[in-house]
């Protein structure tokens, strides 16, 4: 290898890739947004590759431990209802019939409905749903570069254990969660809230051998965990040191195993971890795992029921909320969120309020409207006008920071994937994303199960 002028970096030498295959769309990432795209892609007919980096799917739903769909539900008409279907039902009905879906739980005074899951039946449901759907799936593989054509991608370079390798498409769809590939194709994007910081990551982790009783009986509301803080402060001035307020600790199917949200990764200087920096990346999940150890110490000494409890899961990862998000033809905005806005571009609905996690708290921002607290998803959000074969669907497509914190959730993004997906599989040859037709479109998705509240 020749030697760098520039002590601080090496030349690599050109080298020619091996091609892994040819496919007429290839998805970028596992989770919600990348399932429903996969799976939509290859029901309407396309040779559908799906590159996940893990040896499973499920994205931060599995990797980062969330282990409850959120979005799905909203309120219509004053009434608490599931309002995002299409592939997810399909999803949803597997989990269930390996056991691992729990009812829906309410939370907020009735603003908000979850759906937790077991995180192996959901590795095992999705694994099943995409074979059944005829999508390839190429794990271990972490997206690279991206080799261009004019205003098209022409191949997507990933690095595998067999080593770098050049996959070529037509299509592509980024539901990386962090924009890594709109990205590499000189995509504009933003980074967090602008300022140096961004939504506040947490490591999650699971706790088992719990008395289901006692404890219930004491945190089995969201607030009543957060009350119990308070009062350990008060008694105990400096004894616990809790990362946040707004700690999230919520039974799984069987009561003596919870779930607890309660940490919050900063970097160095004290805003958000950059989860694009590999330093902070890393530094991130050191710090996570400490946060873990001092809070359990907090459960077992202060939580009824929790005593003799033990950790029997950390993520394999720290859960991220925010990193890129692509400038598209249309940024969905917190305004949208909290006006219940709509589109003639639907694509389905953001369930979802503003979910802001800031420095050492949970603020909460709720439509204004009861009757319809929910908002469309527009087509535009999910293209870029600067390369023409590329979707960006999930939590990094075009929103502003606000509305980011509500579309993010799994609900949205398995309705951004699914229209993605289906899109790729209908456009025509040649054309680009941004001249779709909304309404051929909307048909499908329709077919598709999806609902557009029209």
């Amino acid at each position: 290898m020749p030697a760098s002028p520039n002590l601080n970096t090496v030349n690599e030498p050109a080298r020619s890739l091996p091609i892994y295959g040819e496919f007429d769309v290839v998805v970028i990432g596992g989770g919600p947004a990348g399932l429903a795209a996969s799976v939509s892609a290859a029901e309407h007919g396309a040779r559908t590759l799906l590159v996940e980096h893990y040896g499973f799917l499920g994205g931060m739903g599995t990797a980062g431990g969330v282990t409850n769909f959120a979005g799905l539900y909203g309120r219509k008409d004053g009434e608490m209802q599931q309002l995002v279907h299409g592939v997810v039902d399909d999803l949803l009905a597997r989990i269930d019939a390996l056991g691992g879906l729990n009812q829906p739980q309410d939370g907020m005074q009735g603003r908000i409905r979850v759906r937790s899951y077991d995180v192996s039946a959901y590795k095992c449901a999705a694994d099943q749903l995409l074979l059944a759907a005829g999508v390839q799936i190429l794990f271990h593989a972490w997206a690279a570069a991206v080799v261009m054509n004019g205003q098209a991608i022409e191949a997507l370079v990933v690095e595998t254990k067999s080593g770098r390798q050049a996959i070529r498409a037509r299509r592509f769809i980024d539901c990386s969660g962090d924009a890594d590939v709109a990205h590499f194709a000189g995509v504009p994007f933003e980074l967090g809230d602008g300022h140096g910081s961004a939504l506040f990551p947490s490591t999650m982790f699971r706790v088992g051998h719990v008395d289901a009783g006692p404890a219930l009986a004491a945190v089995g509301e969201f607030k009543a965990i957060n009350d119990l803080m308070e009062q350990s402060e008060a008694r105990h001035p400096g004894r616990y040191k809790f990362p946040r307020k707004g700690a999230i600790l919520r039974p799984q199917k069987n009561p003596a195993e919870w779930r607890a949200n309660v940490t919050q990764i900063r970097n160095a200087a004290g805003n958000a971890m950059d989860a694009t920096d590999a330093r902070q990346l890393s530094e991130g999940e050191l710090e996570g795992r400490r946060q873990i150890t001092e809070y359990f110490r907090f459960l077992k000494d202060e939580v009824p029921g929790f005593e003799t409890s033990a950790i029997v899961d950390i993520a394999p990862q720290v859960g991220i909320r925010e990193t890129r998000r692509i400038c598209g033809a249309y940024a969905l905005s917190g305004e949208d969120i909290l006006s219940s806005a709509r589109f003639d571009d639907v694509i389905g609905i953001n369930a979802w309020p503003m979910e802001m996690h800031v420095d050492g708290a949970i603020s909460w921002g709720f439509p204004r409207d009861d009757r319809r607290a929910y908002n469309d998803l527009p087509w535009r959000m999910l293209v870029t006008p600067e390369v023409h074969n590329l979707l960006v669907a999930g939590r990094c497509a075009s929103m502003t920071h606000e509305g980011q914190s509500a579309a993010r959730a799994s609900g949205g993004c398995f309705v951004m994937g699914q229209a993605a997906g289906t899109a790729a599989a209908l456009l025509d040859e040649g054309a680009a994303f941004s001249a779709i037709d909304t309404t051929r479109l909307q048909q499908h998705l329709r077919k598709g199960g999806v609902y557009l509240d029209r």
